[in-house]
């Protein structure tokens, strides 16, 4: 983008880390090929579902958390204790009660819930990993073919909204559920690998 003019070098919050998420999506399934032994396999294939958990899980975690202390504060002050509750119910919900121990003052720890003038600041991430594992989906599935159109996209994040350019570069309506589906079946893939290797143990 360095060469476009400056009005079309600012890009949203959603697409803001598309290039490095890809990117590490890209060295770690690289990794995982030149991995010699299963257990090199299984910290690798670990790393990478830890990282699915923190979008799909941790992050819907603080949207709920979110949205219920919003729909609280309109009748008035929110104490510490009914904050705590909210983190707690969140997480419940958010990893359908699969922990073993909860972060009630997970709250007052992250500092994302401070930017007052971005709320939701924590959903755009998981937008992104979402929107960077579908584009590698297709990478993945097109090849070397596929880096001009990549290349392309990063270049229209400036001007262009996420849905224009997943129509436009991708051909794909993001209202749509395929495009998501195919995002998510990679870290799905990612488990069932984690599975098989542990039951060769």
């Amino acid at each position: 983008m360095n060469e476009l003019p400056p009005m079309t070098q600012r890009y949203a919050m959603n697409v803001a880390e598309t290039a490095s998420t890809f990117a590490e999506l890209i060295v770690s399934d690289a990794a995982l090929k030149q991995a010699d032994t299963r257990e090199h396999k299984l910290l690798l294939l670990n790393d990478k579902i830890q990282r699915a958990v923190t979008f799909f899980m941790d992050i819907h975690t603080r949207f709920l958390f979110e949205m219920r202390f919003y729909e609280e504060r309109k009748a008035g002050l929110v104490g510490p204790d009914r904050l705590n509750e909210l983190m707690i119910e969140a997480q419940k919900d958010a990893f359908c009660g699969a922990l073993s121990e909860y972060h009630p003052h997970f709250w007052a720890a992250k500092s994302h819930f401070y930017r007052t003038s971005v709320p939701f600041y924590n959903f755009p991430y998981t937008f992104g990993f979402l929107f960077s594992s579908g584009i590698y989906s297709r990478a993945r599935r097109e090849g070397e073919s596929f880096e001009a159109k990549y290349i392309a996209l990063l270049q229209d994040t400036g001007r262009l909204t996420v849905e224009q350019l997943a129509s436009k570069h991708l051909g794909v309506d993001l209202e749509q559920p395929e495009f998501w589906q195919q995002a998510v079946d990679l870290s799905i893939e990612d488990v069932k690998q984690f599975l098989a290797l542990t039951e060769e143990g």
